[in-house]
């Protein structure tokens, strides 16, 4: 996601955030924000080990299966 934004957009927004949350409540606010995000990493992985066991049982089952066996054509 390329945004472009220069540094003097990343100095207005950061000045607007101070203004609105004050400076006592930035630390929480990013404290929150960084066990949001691990949150968010935990439960990525932990859907994307999910998924991949699941892929697999799949797979082993298409191996186990035995293949049907196909009739001569009657002449």
């Amino acid at each position: 996601m390329p945004w472009n934004i220069g540094p003097t957009q990343l100095l207005l927004v950061l000045a607007i955030i101070l203004v609105l949350f004050g400076g006592k409540k930035l630390p929480d606010l990013a404290r929150s924000l960084g066990r949001s995000l691990g949150e968010f990493k935990k439960g990525k992985e932990e859907g994307d080990k999910v998924a991949s066991e699941s892929i697999k049982d799949v797979l082993d089952g298409i191996k186990n299966e035995e293949p049907k066996k196909v009739e001569e054509p009657k002449a």
